[in-house]
């Protein structure tokens, strides 16, 4: 019986991963949204939500989980945008360490602008975690756009994200 109840379970864990990994959520057109989040951790994520914001999809970014000895001259500099677009639309959430604190810096920046509709931009392999976590924190009134910046991950990356994701998951069903 104990050897059924394993074999089941991995069977779930390996289907489910077959899910997630071929599956990964794609980048999205440019349908405009209230404002934009960003989560700093991969290559791409800000150019993207910069392009967007450029193309007024939105009217302001979040970028969030940045360091706090980063500059927002410094950041303009890197990614070749005008000083100006950060002074007015663009913040620097400093407040975040990980995915979780991520959404809970989004919501508390949602809300004091009483926005209705968010484009989350992230890597595709941490898109379904960081939307869990986001859609957790956010009053269900915000809609949540997803839009994956795509990548090349190694197999490395998706089974310790599938795991993340399934302890989250399970953390969620739990109410923690």
């Amino acid at each position: 019986m104990i050897v059924r109840l394993f074999a089941v379970s991995l069977l779930g864990w390996m289907l489910g991963f077959i899910w997630f990994a071929v599956l990964l959520p794609q980048p999205l057109d440019s349908r405009p949204t209230d404002a934009i989040v960003v989560l700093t951790g991969g290559a791409g994520r800000i150019d993207r939500g910069i392009a967007l914001l450029q193309a007024k999809t939105a009217k302001r970014m979040l970028i969030s989980g940045v360091d706090r000895s980063v500059r927002p001259g410094e950041l303009a500099a890197e990614y070749d945008t005008p000083e100006a677009l950060f002074a007015c639309c663009i913040t620097l959430g400093r407040e975040a360490i990980d995915t979780r604190s991520n959404a809970i810096e989004t919501a508390r920046w949602l809300e004091r602008r009483d926005y209705k509709t968010v484009r989350l931009i992230t890597t595709d392999w941490h898109m379904r975690r960081a939307a869990l976590e986001l859609r957790q924190a956010l009053p269900e009134r915000v809609a949540i756009v997803y839009d994956a910046v795509p990548s090349r991950p190694s197999l490395t990356i998706l089974v310790r994200e599938y795991n993340k994701y399934l302890l989250r998951r399970g953390a969620a069903l739990l109410g923690i």
